[in-house]
């Protein structure tokens, strides 16, 4: 997974000391928010994105997002050379579209909800040819934001508990 780093950085891993202070342990904070994207979500869409062949790179590729996966997408696009196209539902934020387009992907809106969205960019991967890539449920996606974990593990000496956002699962 070593390729993940060449567009995402090793993050630090933080003392909070306000927060241990309030809830009487040291807690630490994995400062993902330093990434080029502000989330660990480049790291997955890199990996898999990394690891496709050049036919499937000319094809371009397909996500669909309203927020963090869709700019890691996009930036993964631009820094290997390849189109990407990303859908949205019509609820996302203006400033996560304008991120999305800030890196060179193509934005699609489409529906309400994320399903909808989602449904859109399976037919797109058809119609076009693009490859499709997931936010979560993909081995190398998971790998990739799997190397957030290995960093954790060789920066502390030891913890207690890593407790993580969960949405679709892809950080654990």
């Amino acid at each position: 997974m070593e390729r993940v780093y060449e567009v995402a950085s090793r993050t630090p891993l933080e003392l909070a000391p306000t927060l241990s202070a309030r809830v009487g342990n040291r807690v630490w904070l994995k400062r993902e928010d330093q990434q080029p994207v502000h989330s660990f979500k480049l790291r997955g869409a890199y990996a898999m994105m990394a690891s496709l062949s050049a036919d499937e790179l000319s094809r371009g590729v397909v996500a669909a997002s309203a927020g963090n996966h869709a700019q890691g997408v996009a930036l993964a696009a631009r820094r290997l050379g390849t189109s990407a196209t990303i859908v949205v539902p019509n609820t996302a934020p203006p400033i996560k579209i304008a991120a999305i387009r800030g890196h060179g992907a193509n934005v699609v809106i489409a529906g309400d909800t994320y399903d909808d969205a989602f449904a859109r960019a399976k037919e797109i991967e058809v119609a076009e040819g693009r490859v499709f890539v997931p936010p979560f449920d993909h081995p190398l996606v998971i790998a990739g934001q799997g190397t957030v974990g290995e960093e954790i593990a060789r920066e502390a000496k030891s913890l207690d508990a890593v407790f993580v956002a969960v949405g679709g699962g892809g950080l654990i």
